[in-house]
C-alpha cells in the first residue's frame, strides 16, 4: 500500500481559552463602565473581584498580572482622585477583557518539522513539532502548536495538549532598519513626501518609540502644502506593528503557546503557517515560518523566525515578488541563493531565488494546473523535502466543485526549476470520512517530514480537524521518476 492513513486525529478543542482586551464601543461606553466600577464601595468590589478570581483564575496562568496591565491600558479614562486601590484596578481590569476560544471552530492545515530537543527520545524514534492553524469565533485564525513523537515503525503519537493557553502581548522595542523600511513603504504606495520626512529623520536603525516620535514632529513642521493624507501616518505605524517579537516563558508547554494576531495587518487572522528547519551554509540551524496576514480585505505575506519555539521574531516579507499565498522556503541555499515556492497569481506554481531571504524579485513560472483535478489552482502544501532523487514538492490541486486533494512533483536538486517528475492523480484525496467540515471536499497539508524510508504527511481534513498519513517514500520516488501514473 503506497499511502496509509493514520488513526491519530487532532480535534480542535473549545476548552482552550485565551484572555483578551474587550474593546468598549465608544469612549462614552469606556467611561459609563469605568464610573460604574469605581461607584461601588470596597465591599462591592471586594465580592464581585472574589466572584470573577474563583471562576477564571484556574483557567489562565498569570491571570492578575493581565487583569493589571489591562487597567494601565486605560489610561486617561481613569480617574486621577482618589487613587485606585489594588482591587479596583483588578475588577477594572475584568471588566475590559475576555475569553477567546482560540481553536473552537477548528484545527487544521498543519505543518511539521522535527523538534530542536532529540534528547530521551528512544533510538530509531524522533520528536516532532506540529503547528497549526487554529480558528475561534468569528473564525480568526492564530498559530497553535502541539508536539509528539514517531517510532521507527512509523506509528505516531500526538502529546495530550494543556488545558491552558497563553498569547504574550508582542514587544515592539527591537529595532527596524531604515532602508529596508523606506522600501516596503514605496512597495505599499506610501511614498510621498510626509513619509520620505520621517525616513529622512531616522537613523540607519531606529525602535518603535523614535518612529512615533519622528511622526508626531514631522506631523508638526511639515508645510501645509506639502501635507498629505492622514492614512500615510496610519499605514507607516501599521506596517512597523507588522515587525514584532513575542516571548514564552521555559515552562509553558509547546501547546500552551499560542501566536495570536496582533498588528493591524492581522486583524482577521494568521493563516496558513508553514514551517521548515533551515540549515545555512555555515551550519546554522534555525526555523523559519512564512505566513499570511489578513485583515479582512487585503493580505500581507509574513515572515517568522524562532530558534527555540520560545522566542519569535516576526517581520514584513518584502519585494516584488511577494504577493498571493502560500509561499514555502528550501530547506536550505541552492547555489549561493535562498529559494522559495509560491503561487504569485492564484494559479499557476512559481520558483523564486534571492540572494536576501527579507528581499524577493523575480519569479519563474514551475508548473501550471495541467491535471484534471487541479485545473483552477495549483499551489504547494508546504517546504520542498530533499531527498537523493531530488526536492520532493508536495502540491495542493483544485478540481471540480471546489475539491483540493494533495500531489506530488520532484524538481532537480541543483536546478529546482527542472521538474523530473510529476504525479498524474492525487497522492490524497478526501475521501467521505473527510469531505465534511467547514470547508467540505478539501485535504490540505502546509508540511511533512521523512522519517526513515516513509514519508510523513501532517493534513486538515475539511478546514475542521487534523490527521496523518504515511506515504512509502521509495514507491512515491520510484513513482515520480518513472513518471507512472498512480492513485491514493
Amino acid at each position: 500500500m503506497l499511502v496509509q492513513r493514520t488513526s491519530s486525529v487532532i480535534y480542535p478543542n473549545q476548552r482552550r481559552v485565551l484572555v483578551r482586551p474587550l474593546q468598549a464601543s465608544s469612549e462614552r461606553q469606556t467611561r459609563n463602565i469605568v464610573a460604574r466600577v469605581t461607584a461601588l464601595s470596597p465591599v462591592e468590589v471586594e465580592v464581585e473581584l472574589a466572584h470573577t478570581l474563583e471562576q477564571f483564575r484556574d483557567r489562565h496562568t498569570r491571570l492578575t498580572d493581565f487583569l493589571l496591565a489591562r487597567c494601565e491600558q486605560l489610561g486617561p479614562y481613569l480617574p486621577a482622585e482618589p487613587a485606585l486601590t489594588h482591587h479596583q484596578r483588578l475588577l477594572l481590569g475584568a471588566y475590559f477583557s475576555q475569553e477567546y476560544a482560540i481553536e473552537s471552530a477548528a484545527l487544521f492545515n498543519p505543518s511539521m518539522v522535527w523538534h530542536p530537543d532529540q534528547s530521551g527520545v528512544a533510538s530509531g524514534s524522533r520528536r516532532f513539532i506540529l503547528s497549526l492553524r487554529a480558528a475561534g469565533e468569528g473564525h480568526i485564525s492564530s498559530i497553535a502548536f502541539r508536539s509528539g513523537t514517531v517510532d521507527a515503525a512509523g506509528t505516531i503519537l500526538v502529546d495530550p495538549a494543556t488545558s491552558l493557553a497563553t498569547a504574550p502581548e508582542p514587544r515592539r522595542d527591537a529595532s527596524y532598519e531604515r532602508p529596508l523600511f523606506a522600501r516596503k513603504l514605496a512597495e505599499l504606495g506610501l511614498r510621498n513626501a510626509f513619509s520620505t520626512a520621517v525616513m529622512e529623520g531616522l537613523g540607519e536603525t531606529f525602535c518603535w518609540t523614535e518612529l512615533q516620535a519622528r511622526l508626531d514632529e514631522v506631523g508638526r513642521e511639515l508645510p501645509d502644502e506639502l501635507s498629505v493624507d492622514p492614512g500615510t501616518a496610519s499605514g507607516i505605524r501599521a506596517l512597523a506593528e507588522s515587525n514584532y517579537e513575542v516571548s514564552y516563558a521555559a515552562g509553558h508547554d509547546l501547546s500552551e503557546r499560542v501566536i495570536f494576531p496582533c498588528s493591524p495587518a492581522e486583524a482577521n487572522g494568521i493563516e496558513d503557517a508553514r514551517f521548515v528547519e533551515f540549515v545555512d551554509d555555515d551550519g546554522t540551524r534555525i526555523y523559519y515560518a512564512t505566513y499570511t496576514a489578513y485583515d479582512g480585505q487585503v493580505i500581507l505575506p509574513q515572515f517568522l523566525e524562532t530558534a527555540d519555539f520560545l522566542h519569535f521574531k516576526i517581520n514584513t516579507l518584502n519585494g516584488p515578488g511577494v504577493a498571493n499565498k502560500g509561499m514555502a522556503l528550501f530547506p536550505r541555499r541552492i547555489d549561493g541563493k535562498f529559494a522559495m515556492v509560491a503561487r504569485q497569481d492564484n494559479e499557476n506554481l512559481y520558483l523564486m531565488l534571492s540572494e536576501n531571504i527579507h528581499f524577493w524579485y523575480d519569479k519563474h513560472l514551475l508548473a501550471r494546473p495541467s491535471r484534471s483535478w487541479e485545473f483552477v489552482q495549483l499551489g504547494n502544501c508546504g517546504s520542498p523535502i530533499e531527498t537523493e532523487a531530488g526536492w520532493l514538492l508536495l502540491t495542493h490541486g483544485v478540481g471540480a466543485m471546489r475539491r483540493y486533494c494533495i500531489g506530488a512533483m520532484l524538481l532537480d536538486r541543483d536546478d529546482p526549476l527542472r521538474v523530473i517528475g510529476r504525479l498524474d492523480e492525487p497522492l490524497l484525496s478526501p475521501t467521505e470520512n473527510e469531505r465534511e467540515g467547514y470547508v467540505p471536499n478539501v485535504v490540505y497539508s502546509c508540511g511533512g517530514q521523512i522519517h526513515g524510508r516513509c514519508l510523513i504527511v501532517p493534513y486538515a481534513m475539511s478546514d475542521y480537524a487534523s490527521c496523518f498519513a504515511i506515504v512509502d517514500l521509495d514507491r512515491l520516488l520510484e513513482m515520480l521518476t518513472a513518471g507512472c501514473p498512480m492513485s491514493g
